[in-house]
């Protein structure tokens, strides 16, 4: 039977945390150094996000931790059904320059897996600042983040299906997977853009053009 991940167990290892609960207190202490008395308090948390790029810890090794592609939290093959416990972890979220994904905290670091990205976007609103239109999405752990020069948007064809899938950065190296909903409803607001002389399919926010593809390749996935 696999382990809950809201109740301790035996640790397997000398170094990295053996449970969810126990790396949650752990995140939980760190959150309070950086964050006011944030305590375990996701909620609280929110209001200031750890600075993860700053600390250098020590590697203390692989969990079982897991991010699939709908963005669920699984722990030994169990999913994290605590939203505030997922939103606690993403706080403590990085993602190297060896393309890795960690949980990081002053003391510590430990590894994760990743299917796809990270986090989800499962909300966009348009909105307008300055005459130009501004998109902001919303993940599936609670950050808000408008599409511009700091957040760009890029795009990616995968598998056999040349399936689309936008993708936005959030912070640091971590990004978002648009959620299918909101894939769509962002390649409704699309246009067809003048680019170094290519016709470009492309949504525009904060000033910025984010290119989707070359309008010929629209069209061949179009018939």
């Amino acid at each position: 039977m696999a382990a809950d991940p809201t109740k301790p167990e035996r640790e397997t290892t000398a170094s990295a945390p053996a449970d969810a609960s126990g790396l949650a207190a752990m995140i939980a202490r760190a959150s309070e150094q950086t964050d006011g008395g944030a305590g375990n308090d996701a909620g609280k948390a929110r209001r200031g996000l750890p600075p993860v790029d700053k600390w250098n810890p020590p590697f203390c090794g692989d969990i079982d931790m897991e991010i699939r592609a709908d963005g669920t939290w699984f722990y030994m093959g169990t999913p994290i059904g605590r939203a505030p416990l997922v939103r606690l972890f993403s706080t403590v979220l990085r993602r190297d320059e060896d393309g890795k994904t960690y949980l990081v905290t002053p003391v510590e670091k430990v590894g994760i897996r990743v299917i796809d990205a990270p986090f989800l976007a499962v909300e966009m609103d348009v909105g307008e600042e300055s005459g130009e239109p501004v998109l902001t999405f919303r993940t599936n752990v609670g950050d808000v983040v408008a599409a511009g020069p700091q957040h760009p948007l890029r795009f990616q064809i995968s598998g056999d299906n040349h399936e689309l899938k936008p993708y936005l950065l959030v912070r640091g190296r971590l990004e978002a997977l648009l959620s299918r909903a909101v894939m769509y409803q962002l390649v409704e607001l699309g246009e067809t853009v003048d680019l170094d002389g290519v016709p470009m399919f492309a949504v525009r926010s904060g000033e910025v053009v984010f290119p989707i593809m070359p309008e010929a390749e629209l069209e061949k996935l179009s018939r």
